[in-house]
C-alpha cells in the first residue's frame, strides 16, 4: 500500500476519492454525501493547502481510501474528517494505517491532539433513539456498539470518547466526539 498526499490536478483521484464517499457513507450516514456532486465539493474542500488530504493505494494502483484534517485550534488539535475506505478493502489495515500516516502528518505541523464527530445516524450504538438528557455523562459511560459503529474502530487506533452531542443529527442520533494525543505533552506555558 502506498499512502501519499492527493494532488490538486489528479482528476481521476478526485473523483474515486468522491465515488467513495457517497458509497462508504451510504449504509449508516446517507445524508452525509448523498451524490457523487456533494462529495465532490468535499473533496475540492479537503484539497485546500492548510487542510492535510492523504489517500491510499492498493499494489494495483486502485485508490482504496483517503483521509482529511483541518486545524481546529491552530498549533495544538487537528480535526480527522472524513475517513473513508473502500468496502473491499475494509478490515485489511488501509484505516489504521491511514490514521497512522495522518498522525504522523498532524506532528510534523506542530499538533498535538486529533480530534474526531462519529454520528450516529443509523441506530448502530446503545445511544440510538435515547433520550440523554439529562445525564449524558452516564449514557456516554455506559455506550456499546450493538451494529458494528466505528467508534469501535477508532478506539482500537487509540482514541476515547470525549464527549456527546446529542440529537446532533436529529433525536436519538447523536454525535460521538473523540480525541486521541498524538505527541508528547509540553506541559504548562
Amino acid at each position: 500500500m502506498n499512502i501519499t498526499t492527493l494532488e490538486t490536478n489528479d482528476h481521476e483521484a478526485r473523483t474515486a476519492a468522491a465515488m467513495l464517499l457517497v458509497e462508504g457513507f451510504r449504509d449508516f450516514a446517507p445524508q452525509t454525501w448523498p451524490d457523487l456532486q456533494s462529495a465532490q465539493t468535499e473533496v475540492e474542500e479537503a484539497l485546500d493547502p492548510a487542510k492535510i488530504c492523504r489517500v491510499a493505494y492498493d499494489e494495483a494502483g486502485l485508490l482504496v481510501g483517503w483521509i482529511g484534517s483541518l486545524e481546529l485550534y491552530p498549533g495544538h488539535v487537528w480535526e480527522l474528517h472524513p475517513l473513508v475506505v473502500r468496502r473491499s478493502h475494509q478490515r485489511q489495515g488501509v484505516g489504521r494505517a491511514l490514521v497512522q500516516d495522518l498522525e504522523r502528518q498532524v506532528v510534523a505541523r506542530g499538533g498535538s491532539t486529533i480530534f474526531l464527530g462519529t454520528d450516529d445516524e443509523a441506530g448502530l450504538t446503545s445511544l440510538a433513539g435515547v433520550d440523554l438528557y439529562p445525564d449524558v455523562s452516564a449514557h456516554m459511560s455506559t455506550i456499546r456498539n450493538v451494529r458494528d459503529h466505528p467508534y469501535a474502530f477508532y478506539q482500537r487506533c487509540g482514541f476515547v470518547i470525549v464527549g456527546l452531542v446529542p440529537d446532533a443529527n436529529g433525536f436519538g442520533k447523536p454525535d460521538i466526539l473523540m480525541a486521541k494525543r498524538v505527541a508528547q505533552a509540553s506541559g504548562p506555558k
